[in-house]
């Protein structure tokens, strides 16, 4: 039985609350970054078809995933 004690109650509200603060902190620091950039991120890769500003953004999103995943984790 050792392979479902993820369906233990407070181990399924545990990490689905680890997962919501891990969006919450992704989401915010993701619009800090947008502020900080002298434009939209999200027009110029959408509307004006910036592919190198979206594989740097994207970079930028796996980076910040992986810092708050670290961070969780412990």
């Amino acid at each position: 039985m050792m392979g479902l004690e993820w369906l233990r109650p407070a181990a399924f509200f545990g990490s689905l609350i680890y997962a919501l603060v891990g969006v919450v902190i992704f989401w915010v620091s993701f619009v800090i970054i947008d502020k900080l950039t002298p434009y939209d991120l999200w027009a110029e890769i959408c509307e004006k078809k910036n592919l190198a500003l979206a594989i740097v953004v994207a970079a930028m999103c796996l980076g910040i995933s992986v810092i708050v995943a670290a961070a969780i984790h412990g």
